[in-house]
């Protein structure tokens, strides 16, 4: 197997990934939509069959779509990714640009999927809970613990798939996510992935998902007939925070791998 076809299948695996975890966080949050208020077992299912999507088109590189799960395996001791893929500086680096790639891919197509729900949604911050996590209580010693448990968990299991008989496939992996989010994903919204957190983030910061109103419509800053943001065209990516969802999960998945060096 070629790095060009590595490349590819981490894009695809993860781009689909995104689309359907934001989609479902959209489908609950964003107030026009038909899913709203939804609750937080919707947007948990959402994300674990987000997740056996994503590992079904990817399968051809392994379906990693985590930089924590490639820093897993590397911290296991494997000699190859993918038979034919050999762990090395450089793969490493197309498993992960891959992955951020993406991301940023399937956030975007999220966002064309509900642009009109994005267009009539008031709360600013809800958007971005679309794209990226945030903790319910900011700490930034324990809401980085969170996300090294949390990612300690997904990445250790996900080891473990390999060295125990199941015939779940997939659908393993989906359950998984399920049970870290209802059991894990409270305090940080889980994000036990830098590329789901990190490429999503970015393409909030540069997708046009502020407020529009029809009742701004008129003269002003925006000239004559045109739409004028509502409310500021600023946007607050929550940039202060975004280091915790990409160190926090690497720390996790690279303890996860060492220590199944130990017990597998």
């Amino acid at each position: 197997m070629s790095l060009g076809e590595v490349f590819v299948s981490e894009v695809l695996g993860t781009g689909m990934l995104i689309l359907l975890g934001a989609g479902v966080v959209a489908n609950v949050l964003l107030t026009k939509s038909k899913g709203f208020n939804g609750g937080w077992l919707l947007i948990n299912i959402g994300w674990g069959f987000a997740v056996m999507a994503g590992v079904f088109v990817a399968y051809k590189s392994g379906a990693h779509l985590n930089p924590a799960v490639t820093l897993g395996v590397i911290a296991s001791g494997a000699g190859e990714f993918v038979p034919g893929v050999a762990v090395t500086v450089g793969s490493t680096l197309v498993y992960v640009a891959g992955q951020m790639v993406g991301a940023f891919l399937g956030a975007c197509a999220c966002f064309l999927a509900y642009k009109k729900h994005f267009d009539a949604e008031e709360d600013e911050q809800k958007k971005l809970w679309v794209f990226s996590t945030a903790p319910e209580i900011r700490n930034t010693t324990w809401n980085l613990v969170t996300e090294v448990v949390g990612t300690f968990v997904l990445v250790i299991v996900v080891l473990s798939f390999g060295k125990t008989p199941h015939q779940l496939g997939p659908l393993a992996v989906a359950l998984l996510v399920v049970g870290i989010g209802a059991s894990l994903g409270g305090p940080t919204g889980y994000a036990i992935n830098p590329a789901r957190d990190l490429g999503p983030r970015i393409a909030h910061a540069v997708l046009p998902v502020h407020y529009k109103s029809a009742a701004a419509v008129g003269v002003g800053a925006a000239g004559a007939g045109e739409l004028a943001p509502a409310r500021s065209s600023g946007k607050d990516s929550d940039w202060g925070y975004s280091w915790i969802p990409v160190v926090g999960p690497l720390v996790g998945g690279a303890l996860a791998g060492l220590l199944s060096q130990v017990v597998f």
